[in-house]
């Protein structure tokens, strides 16, 4: 995409040329009515579909504008802008260069485009694919491979400084890579952060915490300090990475107080025992 037009100059105020020995053809300057007529030419519609860009569209007038001001390229070219009437293009600009060798020689067309002005609606910088990925975004079948440069991974055949570097040495070299100390933090700041977090709600009214639960598989190497996988099939988080402190109410040493909440009074009448007074019969 070309880099929107800030200022152009005027055709009363031409540029001296590189070097400054010559200047502009005042020619070029000139040739507004040669530039706007290839303007409109081009802005015709027409039977080839790459002719316009707005074939399939009504245009009301002329698509092209005003003049707008000319730039000079150099001493034998200068691109004249134009104001463009296209729906979907405010701020856009016809650019038509003009060139011409030298004097003797007729001033030409070089080239007719939209270009985009200061003010004009452009498309967002190009994002690699790669990185607009987000979690959820991978459905069944999908394919996501690294690259081979990928800074979360490192090679499993160097020793580092977590214990998963150990498996790395199996038979025939075991894995090619291993998570790196990057790819380790960023995976766990996600996971500290993330549902399963200390912060949750559900972590807040927990009896207690993960690290305490008999369901709680801690995980092997600098990670086990810190998260675990919950085993428990009725809390929220089976099979899914927990922190230490994370809590729900399925721990395994969560009480149930089964006393009953209605306060009881003291007994004041014992309905256990039989008073028997007797009678003298009359």
């Amino acid at each position: 995409m070309p880099a929107p037009i800030s200022d152009v100059e005027t055709a009363s105020e031409p540029s001296n040329a590189a070097g400054g020995e010559r200047r502009p053809d005042p020619r070029l300057a000139e040739a507004v009515d040669i530039a706007r007529s290839a303007a409109e030419e081009e802005a015709a519609a027409g039977s080839d579909p790459n002719a316009s860009p707005v074939l399939a569209m009504e245009t009301q007038g002329a698509a092209v504008g005003e003049h707008v001001g000319v730039e000079h390229e150099s001493d034998t070219a200068a691109t004249h802008y134009f104001e463009t009437t296209y729906h979907g293009y405010v701020g856009w600009r016809w650019a038509v260069t003009v060139a011409s060798p030298g004097e003797g020689y007729p001033v030409t067309v070089s080239e007719v485009v939209l270009l985009p002005g200061a003010q004009a609606l452009v498309a967002p910088d190009w994002v690699p694919w790669s990185e607009r990925i987000r979690p959820g975004d991978l459905g069944a079948g999908d394919l996501l491979p690294s690259e081979q440069d990928d800074p979360r991974l490192a090679p499993g055949t160097l020793p580092g400084d977590d214990s998963v570097s150990e498996f790395a040495y199996e038979v025939d070299g075991g894995r090619e890579r291993v998570l790196s100390r990057q790819g380790r933090l960023e995976a766990a700041d996600r996971w500290q952060q993330g549902e399963f977090g200390p912060d949750s709600e559900t972590a807040r009214l927990a009896p207690g915490p993960c690290g305490s639960c008999g369901f709680f598989l801690p995980l092997s190497g600098s990670m086990r300090a810190a998260f675990g996988v919950c085993a428990n099939s009725v809390s929220p988080a089976d099979g899914r990475v927990v922190h230490v402190e994370f809590g729900c109410g399925a721990h395994s040493e969560a009480e149930v107080d089964t006393s009953s909440t209605i306060p009881v009074a003291d007994v004041v009448y014992d309905d256990t025992t039989i008073d028997f007074e007797s009678r003298d019969a009359d």
